[in-house]
């Protein structure tokens, strides 16, 4: 999918991914999870790698293999690694700003990859089928 800069368009890639992970049978645990992560990575493009700017455009691809679940997201903004940035659920430092999200990304994923490609940030969220039903 190609979606401009905004938060509706954000919500228009979750519904996507929550109306094909339906029909594929996958469990909801499953669906809020990566429902979740995909809400705030693209907020996080529309808010800061974009700048609400509607007129800049980034890609979200959504890929189940069986076995699991690939979403991968791709905007021009500045480099930004997320996978680098201090974990907060680890940190008593409650004053450094930003950190949060990607937290809480990596409560609800697998894996997380981050590239910089063709002046392109690509971040690849992975989540295993058979991880939905494991408490966390």
């Amino acid at each position: 999918m190609e979606l401009h800069a905004t938060p509706a368009e954000v919500m228009r890639a979750v519904e996507a991914l929550q109306e094909f992970a339906h029909a594929t049978g996958v469990p909801e645990k499953f669906i809020f999870d990566l429902a979740l992560a995909l809400e705030e990575c693209g907020s996080n493009i529309v808010n800061h790698a974009l700048q609400r700017d509607a007129e800049q455009k980034f890609a979200v691809s959504i890929e189940h293999t069986g076995s699991s679940f690939l979403i991968e997201l791709r905007d021009s903004g500045p480099e930004f690694d997320p996978t680098v940035t201090p974990d907060k659920s680890e940190s008593s430092d409650d004053d450094l700003p930003g950190g949060w999200g990607i937290a809480l990304v990596r409560r609800h994923v697998d894996e997380i990859q981050y590239q910089r490609v063709a002046g392109e940030n690509v971040l690849r969220l992975s989540k295993r089928l058979a991880s939905a039903s494991r408490d966390k």
